[in-house]
């Protein structure tokens, strides 16, 4: 089993540098007529980003199918192994439900964190980028040639003939207080035949400052980070929007990607049970054609067997013949998966050991056939795990994604009230200009004290002609119906992200409630479960051995219902101790730990320990998050127990954070018979051949061969050994 605390050495980034290429792949026929567009369209566009197209994941073997005539070889996996190819190989957090293809819009990549964060309207550089300085650069020439009816007007001539030039270059900033200032510098260069002038061409420059800050409306640091410098009632975009924007999309990437995992999980215990499922139906199988084969025999010698018994046992051969070809094959029903009736995935007990692979093979990202078969190597859980109520609801209100998502929304709206408010303030700023003026017939030149109006510049630079404007400028709307409008709609967003996570939380302490009993009832249920195998297994030992034996003091019937039980109470009995394991991984994925719990690491990701928001209000312990050791496991010394050695009080590493601790005093509720240990690695069940794996040995089946049984035939013998406990 993986063990949370082993880490699995992934940085799994939220940043990406993204970069496109564009490959258009030639048609397989062309209309010479079209060379043209054949040639562009069968061109590569190269966009700078020095990335080629990546060859599809074409499968190069057939899939698996129940007619193999050989065992393909064995893949062994370990859970970690599993967790880790799945992250390697997954850009796009993939389901089975064939959205990628139906709405590919919707599915969630490991670029989508940094498509927001990039995103030039919306992303954090965007909302910077209205506070960065601005340069601005403007050269008019014009050409004017007109007439007038007045000498006055045209300088003292009625033909007015003017070339003139403008060149305008501006330094423009806005500051985070809402103050915008500018340094501006003109040049206009007239020419004209105006018989007034003094000089026929002349050079004005002017350079000036220029400042603006607001008083009420649009004031203050807090505004503008909140709603940018550009904001509007009902368009607030501000630097502290954006990076709420980041945290809820960073959080619904982890969302994405805790989902990804327990869907992993869940695959991985879906084929371990298949495994199991097989190895049970092969076992009852080649018992009843034992069995059969034993009544035949009697019959054909006339030892007092009946045709009639020896048609029954030929049944149930068949019987389970059937169900070792769909525990081999499986069909196509839905598996366990997130959301199927809990959170983390309701365990289905659906078996199909080919199906259940070719669907881990899709979780992981690798190659859909390559002629081999993935065996589970990890054994579901067997130690008693009691979880400290208070400490796990805590630590589920503070680390949540879907909580700490909405707490960002509710901030979000919070933040976006707060600027609407400020838009209920008239506009009132307070704006001034200082400018120096410079006049001359040259722009420049060497100074001439006879001519002083000889050099522009000369002419600025002496200080002789300076000007300045200050004042207030004052705008309100009468009745401010759109900013009133703007208030109660921030309001009402805000009581609406309010109430869900109020209700979030509800059903967050609802579903953490539910998988923590789910933990309690799995393990009693496999406890049951085992010694319903165990009494199974006598049943069926005794009523065979009082049928063939003992002369037949037992009937038929009761042997064939035996194997009947044996067979499912087997069954049963593993799709218990799947149960267990999803629960366990199931406290975890209510509890926010579980990318933790199988050593995944996202990088720039949230700190749980920082989720504070509305969650003072809801916490069930007073004070700060105490650290994690919530975790208690009860064993009794048992003859099979590996920690029953172990002095009391003592602390074995499980991988828990804080450990596991045996406790000195008390008894255990519930538990196994003393008779009776849960079946370890170490110490397998009296039914197993012994192997130190999670499945025994297997038989691959002939199939045709068992359906053409000519009449008064054996079924013949399973020639190919599938083994899988090799």
């Amino acid at each position: 089993m993986l063990k949370p605390g082993v880490p699995i050495s992934l940085l799994l980034a939220t940043s990406v540098v993204l970069s496109g290429c564009l490959v258009i792949h030639p048609p397989c026929e062309v209309d010479p007529e079209q060379d043209f567009y054949r040639t562009v369209a069968t061109t590569p566009i190269d966009t700078g980003g020095g990335c080629a197209m990546e060859p599809l994941p074409l499968a190069t073997e057939a899939p698996l199918t129940i007619d193999e005539e050989s065992p393909p070889p064995a893949w062994d996996l370990t859970q970690e192994q599993v967790i880790r190819l799945g992250l390697e190989n997954s850009k796009v957090l993939r389901d089975l439900g064939g959205s990628v293809l139906r709405t590919p819009r919707l599915a969630q990549t490991i670029h989508d964190p940094a498509i927001q964060a990039s995103d030039p309207r919306f992303g954090m550089e965007g909302a910077l980028a209205a506070f960065d300085a601005q340069v601005s650069t403007r050269l008019m020439a014009y050409r004017n040639d007109r007439a007038f009816n007045n000498l006055f007007l045209g300088g003292g001539t009625f033909l007015f003939r003017q070339d003139l030039n403008n060149f305008v270059t501006e330094v423009s900033k806005q500051t985070a207080t809402g103050a915008s200032y500018a340094v501006r510098q003109r040049i206009d260069y007239d020419d004209n035949n105006a018989l007034a002038n003094v000089f026929r061409s002349y050079f004005n420059v002017n350079f000036e400052t220029e400042f603006r800050q607001p008083l009420l409306q649009g004031a203050g640091v807090g505004f503008n980070r909140i709603a940018g410098p550009n904001g509007a009632p009902g368009q607030v975009n501000g630097v502290v929007i954006a990076r709420i924007n980041n945290d809820i999309s960073t959080a619904e990437f982890e969302l994405a990607l805790r989902d990804y995992i327990s869907n992993l999980e869940n695959a991985y215990w879906d084929l371990y049970y298949a495994y199991r499922e097989l190895d049970s139906q092969i076992a009852a199988r080649d018992a009843a054609l034992k069995t059969w084969r034993i009544i035949q025999a009697n019959v054909q010698e006339g030892r007092g067997y009946s045709k009639l018994q020896e048609v029954q046992a030929l049944e149930q051969y068949y019987r389970f013949q059937e169900d070792v070809l769909d525990a081999l094959g499986g069909r196509r029903v839905e598996r366990t998966r997130t959301y199927n009736g809990s959170s983390g995935g309701t365990f289905r007990g659906v078996g199909g050991v080919q199906a259940a692979e070719r669907r881990l093979r899709m979780w992981m990202g690798v190659p859909i056939n390559d002629g081999k078969l993935i065996r589970p190597t990890d054994e579901p859980p067997s130690v008693k795990i009691v979880y400290d109520w208070h400490r796990v609801a805590e630590e589920a209100l503070s680390r949540r994604p879907e909580l700490r998502r909405q707490q960002a929304a509710v901030e979000r709206s919070s933040m976006e009230l707060v600027a609407s408010r400020n838009f209920l303030l008239p506009r009132l700023d307070i704006l001034g200009l200082y400018r120096w003026r410079g006049y001359g017939h040259r722009l420049i030149g060497a100074w001439d004290p006879n001519t002083p109006y000889d050099n522009a510049f000369a002419s600025l630079t002496s200080g002789q002609f300076q000007e300045w404007e200050l004042g207030f400028q004052y705008d309100m709307p009468i009745g401010f119906r759109r900013e009133y409008a703007a208030v109660r709609n921030a309001q009402f967003r805000v009581a609406r992200e309010r109430a869900i996570l109020e209700e979030q939380e509800r059903q967050a302490i609802h579903d953490l409630s539910a998988s923590i009993a789910e933990v309690a009832r799995s393990y009693d249920v496999m406890q049951v479960g085992y010694n319903r195998m165990v009494a199974a297994q006598d049943q069926y030992s005794r009523a065979y051995d009082a049928f063939f034996e003992l002369g037949g003091k037992v009937s038929l019937e009761l042997v064939l219902d035996a194997r009947l039980r044996l067979a499912d109470s087997e069954t049963s009995y593993h799709r218990a101790r799947i149960d267990y394991a999803l629960s366990l991984k199931n406290v975890h994925y209510e509890k926010g730990s579980l990318l933790d719990y199988n050593g995944a690491v996202l990088a720039d990701g949230h700190s749980w320990q920082g989720a504070s928001g509305d969650l003072a209000r809801k916490r069930l312990l007073k004070g700060e998050v105490p650290d994690i050791n919530y975790v208690f496991a009860r064993r009794k010394k048992q003859q099979h127990n590996p920690y029953a050695d172990l002095p009391q009080g003592d602390v074995t590493e499980l991988g828990e954070p804080g450990g596991v601790q045996l406790l000195p005093d008390g008894e255990p509720a519930g538990g196994f018979p003393p008779d009776v240990s849960i079946p370890t690695p170490s110490d397998p069940p009296p039914w197993s051949s012994g192997d130190d794996v999670p499945v025994r040995r297997s038989n691959w089946t002939d199939s045709q061969a068992a359906s053409r049984l000519p009449e008064g035939s054996l079924p013949p013998e399973p020639s190919q050994q599938f083994t899988v406990g090799d």
